[in-house]
């Protein structure tokens, strides 16, 4: 009796449910209003499984719990509709109109999702595992703690989406748009993101282990404490992207751009910065420009041909091992990042070898007031020593009174084989010979146009003790100052180079 029973409940079902189906297909609500009056249990899951609903008018449709394995909703329109917890494993879903869809918990396991439009639907803790949903469109949808191991999400559009807690292991993010996604705490272990758009997205402490994110656009994106060992960011656009305690040992940044980037505290053990050119990319050199490393750990980075300017460091940043070299080449490698770049230019280019030779030898300095009515004077001073092959410079600057200002003129006096100074107006040079002549030991020439004034007295107190500094040459004219300017100039300065460097060889 109990078989036969159970025999004819299941009969009874499956008409019911056939019934319900026929009903569906034509009248939504009429259906919607007859699952309300349900009261036996054992009907209160339609076993759809199978069926066609190709095209079919699902709009606001309860299908709560419902089993929709394996059926056919090809362009379905289930915009609206109530799907949570619903079984839709293995169902062919491919340009339904899901949009605002309650997808809450349901079994989307191997579904075909490709090209649906899934936009604000809410797809919280579904089962995706294995789904298509390449091209799908899923902005504003939320995804917080779906299971999407191993999606196919390629150019999908994931603008705005909420994917907190998602689980995203190995999924196919290829040249998809992630801009403005909240991706706090997912996993991406091992996901593809090649070419992927980030710009503005949310990953703090996500899992980025493993991760494809070459040639990403992860402008501006927050990746605080995010965890990215192993990452593949090569050619990636980081520009402005906050990676604040970002884990990013073992992690290939080749010909990535990092301008303006903070990566204070993170840690870069490891990582290689290094910015050759990579084969078959679009990307072509890597840029720390403006990059923020304030207690960043750079230990062993690899940065030959990176691009470093106006980068930021503290005596917190860990910057040993930073190798220079290719990997065909023998290692060698320095412990300040900004320091590297200069020395592979000194190992690797003659002509900038010639140009240190050129600032070491050849270099003078030529110090004044750089008014209408002295310029010509100075002028001709360094028309003069070119003829002499020497290479003039000028510092020209309009307020020259701040620190700045005063630490520049002494990075040029320390780079210049001797100094010219002209105290006929003595307000301006007067400051720089105060910082130079007791600090730098250096051939320092003072010259002074005869009945323009009084030389100031400071410069014969500056004098005293420092043989370094040549008597003051007095001339009449711009005439006066050419026929005498070896002789009485260049002359006596050469000569007291060599002098000064038989009684202090390690500083010149």
């Amino acid at each position: 009796m109990t078989i036969d029973r159970r025999k004819k409940n299941s009969k009874w079902l499956n008409q019911f449910n056939q019934f319900q189906y026929g009903i569906l297909k034509g009248d939504v609500d009429l259906f919607n209003n007859l699952r309300k009056g349900v009261i036996n249990d054992n009907i209160s899951k339609e076993d759809f499984s199978n069926i066609n609903l190709y095209e079919a008018n699902l709009r606001d449709s309860n299908l709560n719990q419902a089993n929709l394995s394996n059926a056919n909703l090809n362009w379905a329109d289930l915009s609206g509709a109530n799907l949570s917890r619903a079984d839709l494993s293995e169902a062919n879903l491919s340009r339904a109109d899901l949009s605002g869809a309650n997808l809450k918990g349901a079994n989307l396991a191997n579904a075909k999702l490709n090209i649906a439009d899934l936009s604000r639907a809410d797809l919280s803790g579904a089962d995706l595992s294995g789904a298509n949903l390449n091209k799908s469109y899923l902005r504003g949808a939320t995804l917080c703690n779906a299971i999407l191991y191993g999606v196919d999400l390629s150019e999908a559009n994931l603008s705005s989406a909420k994917l907190n807690s998602a689980n995203l292991k190995e999924a196919i993010l290829t040249k998809a748009d992630l801009s403005d996604a909240n991706l706090e705490g997912a996993d991406l272990n091992s996901a593809n993101l090649k070419g992927a758009n980030l710009s503005f997205a949310n990953l703090k402490e996500a899992i980025l282990t493993y991760a494809n994110l070459s040639e990403a656009n992860l402008e501006k994106a927050n990746l605080v404490e995010a965890s990215m060992l192993y990452a593949n960011l090569s050619g990636a656009y980081l520009v402005n992207a906050y990676l604040f305690k970002a884990n990013l040992s073992d992690a290939c940044l080749i010909g990535a751009n990092l301008k303006y980037a903070n990566l204070n505290k993170s840690n870069l053990i490891d990582a290689d910065l290094s910015g050759a050119k990579c084969r078959g990319t679009s990307f072509k050199y890597g840029s720390l420009i403006d990059t923020k490393f304030y207690g960043a750990d750079l230990t062993d980075c690899d940065i030959f041909g990176v691009s470093t300017w106006g980068i930021e460091t503290d005596d917190k940043t860990i910057q040993n091992n930073l190798r220079i070299s290719k990997y065909s080449e023998a290692k060698i490698t320095v412990d300040n990042i900004e320091l590297a770049q200069f020395i592979h230019l000194l190992l690797n280019n003659q002509k900038i070898r010639g140009v240190i030779d050129t600032i070491t030898s050849k270099v003078v300095l030529i110090l004044g007031r750089f008014t209408e009515e002295r310029k010509p004077i100075l002028d001709a001073i360094r028309n003069e020593l070119r003829k002499y092959n020497f290479t003039p410079v000028m510092f020209d600057f309009e307020k020259p009174s701040d620190r700045s200002f005063i630490e520049t003129v002494a990075t040029l006096a320390h780079m210049a084989k001797f100094v010219i100074a002209d105290f006929t107006d003595p307000k301006i040079v007067l400051q720089e010979a105060q910082h130079i002549i007791p600090n730098i030991v250096i051939p320092f020439a003072p010259i002074f146009l005869k009945n323009s004034g009084l030389e100031p007295l400071t410069l014969g107190d500056l004098k005293v003790g420092k043989n370094y500094v040549l008597d003051t040459f007095y001339y009449e004219d711009k005439a006066h100052l050419l026929d005498n300017l070896y002789e009485k100039i260049i002359a006596p300065a050469d000569k007291l180079v060599g002098e000064l460097v038989k009684e202090n060889p390690i500083k010149k």
